[in-house]
């Protein structure tokens, strides 16, 4: 069977799953849903496996299917094919793709930053600083995706450009970690576990941090909020009942992250998240958790922020045209805190 046909296949089975979203669930029958993410395991969208775990979405009559991706910009084709009804990915998603006359929106805010690192190989000491990546083999998770999006901003701020290197999709964990051992790729960004199983056997330092507030402002001049629920907006307007049990689901496991300490939470975590070593893990997670709002709305000024750094390499995004009002919404998740 070729590659084709199986993509064929797989996604006319997935949108038969999805027809339980316009079809009201009987008392018995929880009602299906299927969201799309970009590399289920990155500590960055810990909220959706943590909200199956917790067993907050049967609380709320919904059974979520989930289904993994690469990398973002492959979810997001697949939620725009039809093949699920939201994507957990990155924000930024919603205003590239509003740029191309598509509208999505976040409608449960995760993270306030991106919890992304550029990493560079202990191979190559003579990289200093972003300018220092000229010529090189740059990985990212996709081609597309949040990780390209970032490395090409950080690239222009260095006064480079995305044709002075070459972008690499090699995905994260092994893959990734694969492709620099063998230098196939010279630096990457990545999220949690990947960038501290890297760290801790010396084969990379970071370069670029931008899993902290401050490391964020000081990279890329303001917040960048990240990981969210995103959705096609006219599916939000024709279901939100659905919409707001998502929300209801998250906005409970963001409380839950908040409150909880990351051992605890680690624990309720699948064992091949962890590479076979937890306890980097939970350090990763101790240090990182920060970054998740605790309520699910997003931060003030985030969306003028994110705009400002799409703006300046993306030659569709612009401030005169884009409408950010309609790339987000914090009425789920503020009908969830109540």
């Amino acid at each position: 069977m070729s590659v084709t046909m199986r993509k064929f296949l797989l996604r006319a089975a997935r949108l038969l799953g999805c027809i339980a979203f316009v079809a009201a669930p009987t008392a018995a029958q929880a009602e299906h849903v299927a969201l799309m993410v970009g590399g289920i395991e990155k500590q960055i969208y810990l909220p959706l496996i943590l909200a199956r775990q917790l067993h907050y979405f049967s609380d709320e009559g919904l059974d979520v299917e989930i289904l993994s991706e690469p990398a973002g910009a492959e979810a997001a084709d697949e939620m725009l094919a039809g093949a699920a009804q939201g994507v957990i990915g990155f924000y930024d998603h919603t205003i590239q793709l509003q740029a191309l006359g598509k509208y999505t929106e976040s409608v449960v805010q995760f993270s306030k930053v991106p919890g992304e690192v550029e990493l560079v190989s202990s191979r190559h000491p003579e990289v200093r600083r972003v300018a220092d990546l000229r010529g090189l083999k740059l990985g990212v998770s996709g081609l597309g995706s949040s990780t390209e999006f970032l490395t090409e901003y950080l690239l222009t701020r260095a006064g480079l450009k995305m044709r002075d290197v070459t972008p690499v999709p090699v995905g994260a964990g092994d893959p990734l970690i694969a492709a620099l051992r063998k230098d196939h790729i010279q630096a990457a960004m990545t999220s949690e576990p990947t960038v501290s199983r890297l760290l801790a056997t010396g084969e990379a330092r970071v370069l670029v941090d931008l899993r902290s507030v401050a490391g964020t402002r000081a990279a890329l001049g303001g917040l960048y909020p990240a990981a969210c629920l995103y959705m096609e907006s006219g599916g939000v307007a024709a279901h939100p009942v659905t919409v707001q049990k998502l929300a209801n689901a998250f906005v409970r496991t963001l409380h839950f992250i908040a409150s909880h300490d990351s051992s605890t939470i680690a624990s309720l975590v699948p064992p091949d998240f962890y590479a076979d070593d937890r306890a980097t893990y939970v350090h990763a997670l101790a240090e990182g958790k920060a970054m998740f709002t605790p309520d699910g709305r997003m931060p003030a000024g985030g969306p003028k922020d994110v705009l400002a750094v799409l703006s300046q390499f993306m030659e569709s995004v612009g401030p005169a045209s884009i409408d950010l009002k309609r790339t987000y919404t914090n009425a789920f998740v503020d009908a969830a805190g109540r």
